[in-house]
């Protein structure tokens, strides 16, 4: 028979208890890109096509706790989008805190075929994520 997870977590020290918790929450809190993907009804082979990788690296990504930025506009941009990054301060300043695009001086919004032309040089959105991309806009 089962066993019930409170009655395991009973028999846990008090230390791996708050260390479970810690890690719990922080998956939590973690960029959830697996639902992103999923979300805009892309497969991983899909979004691997579009980035130019393995499968498997499209799944580690989506099982990392710790996220590089460039791994996530990466991400981002594979699935057709842009990644824009602000920090919010309780004084209501804002920062724009998104990476520029080489040699786009005072520009915002990265530009993929700008960060990215070796990966993108000739290259579109797949048809697949451009579909995913407009069903999810309606």
């Amino acid at each position: 028979m089962a066993n019930k997870f409170s009655d395991l977590r009973a028999q846990m020290s008090p230390e791996a208890q708050v260390a479970a918790r810690t890690k719990a929450e922080s998956l939590q809190t973690s960029i959830n890109l697996q639902a992103l993907r999923k979300k805009l009804h892309v497969t991983q082979a899909n979004l691997a096509q579009a980035m130019m990788v393995q499968q498997a690296a499209i799944s580690k990504m989506e099982n990392r706790e710790d996220l590089l930025i460039s791994s996530v506009m990466d991400f981002v941009r594979g699935l057709g989008g842009t990644l824009v990054l602000t920090a919010v301060f309780p004084d209501d300043k804002k920062f724009d805190l998104t990476p520029e695009a080489p040699k786009g001086i005072g520009r915002v919004v990265v530009n993929a075929e700008a960060v990215a032309p070796q990966r993108r040089a000739g290259r579109e959105t797949p048809p697949r994520i451009k579909r995913a991309l407009a069903k999810s806009s309606a």
